[in-house]
């Protein structure tokens, strides 16, 4: 008798689920299913489950495919159980290939083609649907996108859209989407929700036409570069009845909102002083160092390094200088911002073409916390205090590209739970795009001089 054995998380069962048990069984005579627990799940960075694990394990169990049902919920127990249960065969689906090639020590591994189109569910959880999610842009960060959507239950990337469409094929091709197109309205009719990852001048543009089309927008960061189409962007939102959420992938990860938490419990006492600095070195023909209009550093960095002085001393500072260093083109290398709150300071730093330590460090009357670069994929902080023996360490995990937790949190303020909106609220996106146009302003007049 051959044996099989595949696992997964089982979750909103459909269309999808059903064809891969079923060509599971095909492969042999005894097809062993191995249902993950949530906890498991959310270890493995699986986020958003919504059916109990009783639901889902009734769901395999009803398709009349599995011979044996198991629950997984340990790292290594795939190993263990093919030992266990003597298993010839271990099959997942396609989009998993090559992650479980060290399972061939101990049987065959066969990955199937997984199936593109699961818009069709046969059961479903409470109100929730699986969500049709198209994406905008098929530049780097597009391509860190579906990927890591995978991760997320109870969405599924259908289709792409880029102007070209050449761009549009080889993205589809790539990550074996349903659909791609270079016309918008073909789109719209094909998804729920969109991901913006296009170039920062065309967001403001595909974000309106969406939500006029009451589709829900994850937008990447800048979101947009004026104020005023932020504020106009989040009142069509609430008009349409529409979730619309920029995606500055730090605010949603759990180290840093765990580091949120810690400053506002006290820990350090009151905060006086935040500085953030977020360098890389950008290939100088890269379009950030080559578009004179909309690139540069603070352009493109700046998102990361505002959020922690945003969210810890708020929209209420007073003075704001800007000082740049910048390129023969007249593109900033390397920018500073310094805010007078008042009673607090704080300086946010970005650069494509000065490299700098990169630290978040957070002052206090009591303390400090530092966070080492990267801290925007904060995975440790430390406290520190007068008295060194008190000082204190943090540790948390950023799985992935850590796309995957702004996007749980997408689809779950989509499914009615507002509260997830809070990582990042509508007035802090509001005022971040503020203190780009600001800049952008102020850059603008550089240039014409230069």
């Amino acid at each position: 008798m051959k044996k099989v054995i595949t696992y997964g998380s089982f979750d909103l069962f459909h269309e999808g689920h059903y064809k891969l048990l079923q060509r599971a069984k095909a492969l042999g005579d005894y097809l062993i299913v191995g249902v993950t627990t949530e906890q498991y799940d959310n270890q493995r960075g699986k986020l958003n489950v919504v059916d109990s694990l009783m639901d889902r394990i009734e769901h395999v169990k009803q398709t009349g495919f599995a011979d044996e049902i198991i629950i997984e919920d340990h790292v290594g127990q795939k190993t263990e159980d093919i030992l266990k249960y003597k298993v010839d065969i271990f099959t997942v689906g396609s989009d998993w290939i090559g992650a479980f090639d060290y399972l061939k020590e101990y049987c065959e591994v066969v990955y199937l083609e997984r199936t593109k189109d699961i818009s069709s569910t046969m059961k479903r959880a409470k109100k929730y649907s699986i969500l049709k999610l198209g994406v905008i842009g098929t530049g780097r960060i597009a391509k860190r996108f579906v990927p890591e959507a995978k991760y997320v239950s109870g969405i599924n990337v259908e289709a792409v859209y880029n102007p070209h469409i050449e761009s549009a094929e080889a993205y589809a091709k790539q990550f074996e989407l349903n659909m791609y197109t270079d016309k918008l309205e073909e789109f719209w009719e094909k998804v729920d929700a969109v991901y913006i990852a296009s170039p920062h001048e065309t967001h403001y543009e595909y974000m309106k036409q969406a939500l006029l089309h009451k589709k829900h927008v994850l937008c990447e960061k800048p979101m947009v570069l004026k104020k005023q189409e932020a504020e106009e962007l989040f009142e069509l939102a609430k008009e349409q009845e529409c979730v619309l959420m920029e995606a500055v992938k730090t605010a949603y990860c759990p180290g840093f909102q765990q580091l949120l938490s810690v400053v506002r419990s006290g820990a350090i006492g009151k905060v006086k002083d935040v500085e953030a600095c977020f360098t890389k070195l950008e290939n100088p023909l890269s379009r950030e160092l080559t578009d004179v209009k909309f690139g540069g550093s603070f352009t493109e960095l700046g998102s990361y390094v505002l959020l922690p002085i945003i969210k810890l001393l708020g929209q209420s500072y007073g003075e704001i200088e800007f000082k740049s260093m910048r390129a023969e083109n007249g593109l900033d290398i390397y920018t500073k911002v310094h805010f007078d709150y008042g009673d607090a300071l704080a300086t946010a730093k970005a650069g494509l073409g000065v490299k700098s330590a990169g630290e978040l460090l957070i002052a206090g009357t009591n303390g400090y916390i530092q966070v080492e670069a990267p801290w925007w994929k904060t995975t440790s902080f430390q406290v520190h205090y007068e008295d060194s023996s008190q000082d204190e360490k943090y540790f948390s995990k950023f799985l992935g590209d850590g796309l995957r937790y702004e996007v749980s949190d997408f689809v779950a303020a989509i499914n009615g739970f507002e509260e997830k909106t809070w990582k990042l609220t509508r007035e802090e996106s509001i005022e971040m795009a503020g203190i780009m146009e600001v800049f952008l302003q102020q850059k603008e007049c550089i240039n014409k001089e230069w």
